[in-house]
């Protein structure tokens, strides 16, 4: 971790066997299924696990709901997935917690809003519920705050003080005060209730990237806790992926976040564990962890009027991607390999030498032949019509004797 981060040290939060704060940053996802549907909701959970989820949250809204933990937890122990799942608790998070004991007991955390605890006199009373089942049961909780669940009362009261201000901040920076103050205020009461602070987390999500920026680095300054780190509702597509880099790459790279999620909105048909893939490769992009090999693959030029190396670096991932649930048990360390799929001999056999496993295709008007380098030594030349099937075979041997 870089230099920022081991001079910070914070609190070590423990959800389920999975340590946050500990050093390394750890991947968090959410479902969208009907929680009260336990076999579909237990299925997504387990999808977003193999995909790399360490930690996973689900929807607790309602009776139905709080009924169905106990039967997707045990469908998921029932399938060797020992992911912890979090409850998501929102303005009747303090009686489905009361009511419903087993569901309170099967969850690994409870992620609650300030602002939608609960209203006037009985926010406190409804807070401090909440708090006290955890500390029966030895839970972690998540203390979060977001645009649309300020608490009103503090809202009001900053926006008095402000307008009395000779220096009054703009709306956007009230607001961004407001968020932290919020989370922090409530982290500390529900330390005064006798919560450790080693069983806090606490986040303030908002939609802006500067935005964003700008409160982690307050909260990182002002706190110990460990902290959940995401752009809220980043979109879909190209903007949510660019966005949500955008944000948390300056602020991991900063040492900041110890839990996060990219918060993207799924395309028609998307899996859910595309999620899971883009905060995955914000964290190996930035060379902060390892989740799967690398392929390293040129964008082509006028020397690569063919398809063939775009189309076999798309076949290269594509399988590795289906093997990493193997691998990952029976190699663990093919997660830092790093493969080259190049597609001309300008740059071809340089990448692949560098590579642990490479392929340098021939570019428009070269020999139709493609040298495999294998650590940085030329092992095979492939030629023919089933130049993909064969790379593919030698890959799986490479992986199984190296790894």
């Amino acid at each position: 971790m870089n230099e920022l981060n081991n001079k910070k040290m914070k609190h070590i939060v423990d959800i389920g066997g999975v340590k946050v704060g500990a050093g390394r940053v750890v991947v968090q996802s959410m479902t969208n299924t009907d929680t009260a549907d336990a076999k579909k909701t237990a299925q997504q959970i387990y999808e977003l696990h193999q995909a790399g989820s360490e930690l996973v949250r689900i929807t607790v809204n309602n009776e139905e709901s709080a009924a169905a933990v106990p039967e997707i937890i045990d469908r998921l122990r029932a399938a060797n997935c020992q992911v912890p799942v979090i409850g998501d608790f929102h303005y009747n998070g303090h009686r489905l917690l009361q009511d419903y004991p087993e569901c309170a007991e099967k969850l690994a955390k409870y992620r609650i809003n300030p602002g939608n605890v609960g209203f006037g006199k009985k926010r406190d009373q409804q807070f401090e519920a909440i708090i006290q089942v955890a500390k029966d049961l030895n839970k972690a909780i998540r203390i979060g705050g977001n645009w649309g669940s300020l608490d009103q009362k503090l809202m009001a009261k900053m926006m008095d003080e402000n307008a009395q201000s000779a220096n009054p901040l703009s709306s956007g920076a009230l607001i961004e005060k407001a968020l932290i103050q919020s989370v922090l205020t409530s982290a500390q009461q529900a330390e005064s209730f006798g919560m450790p602070a080693d069983k806090i987390i606490i986040s303030c999500k908002v939609s802006g990237v500067q935005s964003l920026i700008r409160i982690y680095q307050e909260l990182y300054q002002s706190c110990d806790y460990a902290l959940h780190l995401g752009l809220t509702e980043a979109g879909m597509g190209n903007k949510g992926v660019v966005a949500s880099t955008a944000a948390l790459a300056v602020l991991l790279q900063q040492g900041i976040g110890d839990t996060i999620r990219v918060s993207l909105t799924p395309e028609p048909n998307q899996a859910r564990t595309e999620e899971v893939k883009i905060a995955q490769q914000i964290l190996q992009s930035l060379e902060l962890q390892s989740f799967k090999p690398e392929v390293t693959a040129c964008p082509g030029c006028g020397r690569t009027t063919s398809e063939f190396f775009q189309v076999l670096a798309k076949q290269v991932t594509e399988y590795m991607d289906k093997k990493m649930p193997e691998w990952r048990i029976s190699h663990p360390g093919v997660k830092d390999m790093n493969v080259a799929v190049m597609g001309c001999i300008v740059n071809g056999p340089g990448e692949s030498k560098h590579a642990d496993i490479g392929i340098s295709l021939p570019g428009t008007g070269e020999a139709p032949s493609a040298p495999i380098f294998i650590r940085g030594k030329k092992t095979h030349t492939l030629k023919g019509d089933n130049i993909a099937g064969q790379f593919i075979e030698i890959l799986e041997n490479f992986v199984v004797n190296n790894y």
